[in-house]
């Protein structure tokens, strides 16, 4: 680990002297490679230093508490040697955790697409209020939300929502959250007061670029027809929604959220290329079965990964089997400790994996 640690320093080292090249400025593809790359390798290289001077600092405390005989002094020495083990202790986990392989997808944009399942109107009036959850936490992050495409059951339900996510990081936080939602609770129209249980599925696919996918136009037939809904946020009175049919997968991809048919259509390409993409990953993750039964999730659509129980007021997340009895700040958008105790619990696997294969 050390190794790779002073390899990356050095690499480091080496970025700055190129950054700082006047003639840098000319070739503004490499000058924004060298500044991705230094973003990545920055905060390896803070730890690193920041272990090695507590490392520095062990060293120091135990050659002076050889030599010192004042007591009160050589408590003081004790105290900053515990402080320091333990400092290095907490940045040697730091590193291996900095050290994992990163998704390439981390820092993509993503596509969401939440369906209705069972259930049928409560099910899409869930949905509306997952909807409104990613919304509100995109929000929260300063991200970027754009609705493609919705279908709205006339009473505040969507069957169907897509809309796309863009910010840094996106994809490497709400890549936890394709699966199947379940809701518990006592619905309006139910008169006895009983509970029922609705589920919605939540599908996460990180934006894809034209280099991670290559389509050809002739396998795709597209529509052109009026925008329609109930009156909601996804309808417009323009002639300019497009419907997109991927002939070899079936494939068919609606959006009327633009009042330009080409907008529509770029959209319409874009949520295409990220199914495709997601399709093709799954692929790679099915050869790689194993793989994929280490991390918390497979992020099939199938598996039911959640909770909502409004009655108790608690959201349970299966796969970490965790709860937490704040339902209300959840469903504003409150996301943090849920997907933060997902990621940490997905790198702790992925070292337990990484130990056991050393």
């Amino acid at each position: 680990m050390f190794d790779k640690l002073d390899a990356i320093l050095i690499r480091f080292e080496e970025l700055l002297l190129e950054l700082n090249d006047p003639m840098l400025a000319m070739d503004q593809n490499r000058y924004r490679k060298l500044m991705k790359e230094h973003a990545e390798l920055a905060p390896i290289v803070e730890a690193y230093k920041a272990y090695k001077d507590a490392k520095q600092t062990i060293e120091d405390s135990i050659s002076m508490l050889e030599e010192e005989n004042d007591e009160e002094m050589r408590e003081l020495l004790k105290e900053e040697l515990s402080d320091a083990r333990e400092q290095v202790e907490e940045l040697e986990q730091q590193l291996k955790i900095l050290l994992l392989p990163k998704d390439p997808n981390d820092e993509k944009n993503v596509f969401v697409e939440i369906r209705a399942g069972a259930g049928g109107d409560e099910a899409a009036l869930f949905s509306a209020e997952l909807y409104r959850m990613y919304v509100h936490y995109a929000e929260l992050n300063r991200w970027k939300c754009e609705l493609v495409s919705c279908n709205e059951n006339g009473i505040g339900g969507m069957k169907e929502v897509v809309f796309q996510i863009s910010g840094q990081g996106a994809y490497s936080k709400l890549k936890y959250e394709s699966g199947v939602h379940r809701v518990q609770r006592v619905p309006e129209t139910e008169s006895a007061g009983r509970i029922h249980t609705s589920t919605s599925t939540v599908a996460i696919m990180p934006e894809a670029e034209d280099v991670d996918v290559q389509i050809d136009m002739n396998d795709i037939r597209f529509d052109v027809f009026r925008a329609s809904g109930n009156g909601g946020q996804c309808v417009n009175t323009t002639d300019s929604a497009v419907r997109l049919t991927h002939i070899p997968t079936g494939i068919v991809i609606s959006c009327q959220d633009e009042k330009s048919q080409l907008k529509n259509k770029d959209k319409a390409l874009k949520v295409l290329r990220a199914k495709l993409f997601e399709l093709e990953s799954a692929k790679k993750q099915d050869a790689e079965a194993e793989a994929r039964r280490s991390q918390i999730g497979t992020g099939d659509r199938s598996e039911k990964i959640r909770t909502y129980n409004f009655p108790q007021g608690r959201v349970t997340d299966h796969r970490i089997k965790l709860t937490l009895y704040k339902i209300d700040s959840i469903m504003n958008g409150d996301l943090t400790e849920l997907l933060d105790s997902l990621i940490a619990a997905d790198q702790a696997a992925r070292l337990g994996k990484l130990q056991e294969a050393m």
